[in-house]
């Protein structure tokens, strides 16, 4: 496809920009699963299945980056029979894995698929950086009850294993399939079903991640029967929490799963309801899921269905929940790739709240030096169209109608919006992929004014002085250190809006205030800022202070591009080309400063004060 083309496929366009990453590696699984596992920490991952549409691709990003907040040890994506779903597999992938931070395993399958397709889907994903492999037979194809091989393809799932073992060595970590309840063709025999495990671990599988079950005594059975027989690596259980009455009967019928009487007992009375389903769902599963870890289970893979209410539910129940932000590395979501998540240290500020979009545009950097931000005006941040395009959380246009407004007339329209963003009211604008953070409630009423009076703000911090590393709010790092911030206001505001700030700051009082602002024409300036300034900073014990997080005015230069460029393809563009809410959102985009101010008085200082004066001079105007 063409460039045109990727800038309107999202899914397209990971896949392509995922090229650029050739001869990274992500982390193998097994290695997260040992070092989980001495720390004695139980660990939990998700799958998914590629979706059919290029929408159903947008929501399953936008369900991906909510889903990374619980950081999963990693994630896996199906592959169709006989590559039928090869394109959008590699895509999600490598976007998981690049811009949303995630480790990736590929399924893989025997099923209508030759020698030479496998060689090239595992070369494919050499290229892209993805470094663990799911390695399974697969299903039968659609219509069909008997499996068979395809001509020059595989019988079983351990020539798969062997094949990737001789064609790549031990460059990929490798997964198969377990089957608490045996294996469909296994013709009945314990026995005979472990030993073709037991082949498949000795050919070089890593780890085993069994079928769905229902029955924890069975997979409680399964795993000392693999023990028995002297394998030792580690056995995941699969787990499927109900969504629908109608899916589970389907799904355990044609994977001939035994159900206990009391879960169909349980679910009759409410079959028709599925809000009760789901909500029962959540609860069986859960008490599983007890029963797993207590019976020594070290982990939980769960089949998600590209759904996440009920997995993330459970996982809350549990108390397992990582979404806290105090096992943060750093402030900001790192990639899995392994060069740039061992070496990449500082950020520019400013795509906070689009970390994808930042990742995807530095796709292609070779390095992140030492903690300094050395690149921002290096061509390396790529093309102002190789940026992040996903809509807002994956929502199409009737969508983002009903959350910003279905005709906005005015500028109060307008400023309605953002104050409703920071009430927690709506969830999205075009400038936040990721939710409002914990330490933004702090100043979320100074921020609600600021919206209120046009000041429309995307991007904010508060001041931290020495906070513990490991507050829930405002800790990164890991325990044992001391983490500062500057505070930091970034918004869109109309030319006089800017001018009665400037006119704050040459009064000479602000002096402890840094400012830089730019239109979408180029116009743009800086006050008291020079060069980077450290916005977000650390200190640990046996470590040089970390400084993760700048603000640079080079950078700003090719980040306001994309801020104004969201007014249109996210926003205007949802209205009719004619209509007054289009010239209305497109009249902001030609005419409002994008301005960013830091607070270098971190102490004691208050970023809010300039606003407060230039509120109250207009209050005394009008009296």
């Amino acid at each position: 496809k063409n460039k045109h083309q990727l800038i309107n496929s999202v899914c397209s366009f990971f896949f392509c920009i995922s090229l650029k990453t050739q001869g990274k590696a992500m982390s193998k699984i097994i290695d997260k699963i040992t070092k989980a596992q001495e720390e004695k920490r139980t660990f939990y991952s998700f799958e998914y299945f590629p979706p059919k549409t290029p929408s159903g691709c947008r929501n399953l990003y936008a369900r991906l980056d909510a889903m990374a907040a619980y950081q999963p040890e990693w994630i896996d994506v199906t592959w169709g029979a006989g590559g039928s779903t090869a394109e959008k597999t590699m895509e999600i992938c490598s976007a998981a894995q690049n811009y949303i931070g995630m480790e990736t395993m590929m399924h893989l399958t025997c099923t209508n698929i030759d020698r030479g397709k496998v060689l090239t889907a595992l070369d494919a994903a050499k290229k892209a950086g993805i470094k663990n492999i799911l390695a399974l037979r697969g299903d039968p194809p659609r219509g069909e009850k008997q499996w068979t091989a395809t001509e020059g393809g595989f019988a079983h799932g351990i020539d798969l294993v062997k094949y990737i073992r001789e064609q790549h060595g031990d460059h990929f970590g490798i997964a198969v399939a377990g089957y608490p309840e045996l294996h469909p063709d296994s013709g009945g025999v314990h026995d005979d079903d472990i030993q073709h495990l037991k082949n498949k671990v000795e050919a070089g599988a890593d780890l085993i991640i069994t079928q769905l079950f229902y029955d924890v005594n069975l997979f409680i059975q399964f795993v000392s029967r693999c023990r028995s027989a002297g394998i030792t690596c580690p056995i995941i259980p699969g787990m499927m929490p109900i969504q629908t009455y109608a899916g589970f009967s389907r799904m355990t019928t044609l994977c001939k799963t035994h159900v206990p009487q009391f879960i169909w007992d349980a679910l009759e009375p409410i079959k028709n309801d599925d809000a009760l389903v789901k909500e029962y769902g959540v609860k069986l599963c859960t008490d599983m899921c007890r029963q797993l870890l207590e019976a020594g289970t070290p982990g939980l893979h769960f089949y998600t269905l590209n759904l996440e209410k009920s997995v993330l539910n459970i996982i809350d129940n549990l108390g397992l929940s990582r979404n806290t932000g105090v096992s943060r590395a750093l402030p900001w979501r790192c990639s899995a790739l392994g060069d740039r998540k061992s070496s990449e240290a500082v950020r520019p500020i400013f795509w906070s709240n689009r970390p994808s979009s930042y990742m995807s545009r530095t796709a292609s950097w070779d390095d992140f030096p030492n903690g300094r931000w050395g690149d921002s005006r290096s061509p390396a941040f790529g093309d102002f169209t190789d940026y992040h395009l996903t809509s807002s959380q994956g929502l199409n246009k009737a969508e983002r109608r009903e959350v910003w407004g279905a005709e906005p007339k005015t500028d109060a329209d307008i400023f309605n919006v953002f104050a409703r963003f920071c009430r927690g009211e709506i969830n999205t604008l075009p400038w936040n992929d990721v939710p409002l953070s914990l330490e933004t409630e702090s100043i979320s009423p100074k921020l609600v004014l600021l919206n209120e009076a046009g000041y429309l703000t995307i991007n904010s911090q508060p001041a931290v002085n020495g906070a513990d590393s490991s507050d829930v709010k405002y800790g990164w790092g890991g325990s044992g250190g001391v983490v500062y911030q500057k505070a930091y206001v970034e918004f869109f505001a109309s030319a006089d809006r800017l001018e009665l700030i400037l006119e704050e700051v040459k009064k000479g009082e602000l002096e402890n205030l840094g400012i830089v602002y730019a239109n979408v024409k180029g116009d743009s300036g800086t006050v008291n800022l020079k060069g980077s300034t450290a916005v977000t900073w650390g200190v640990f014990p046996g470590k040089e202070i970390v400084q993760p997080t700048v603000v640079d005015p080079e950078a700003f230069k090719v980040w306001k591009d994309e801020a104004f460029s969201l007014w249109k393809t996210e926003w205007a563009k949802i209205y009719e080309p004619e209509s007054e809410s289009h010239k209305l959102i497109s009249g902001v985009h030609d005419s409002y400063y994008l301005i960013a101010v830091v607070d270098n008085e971190f102490r004691k200082g208050s970023i809010f004060t300039i606003f407060e004066r230039i509120f109250q001079q207009q209050q005394q105007s009008k009296q």
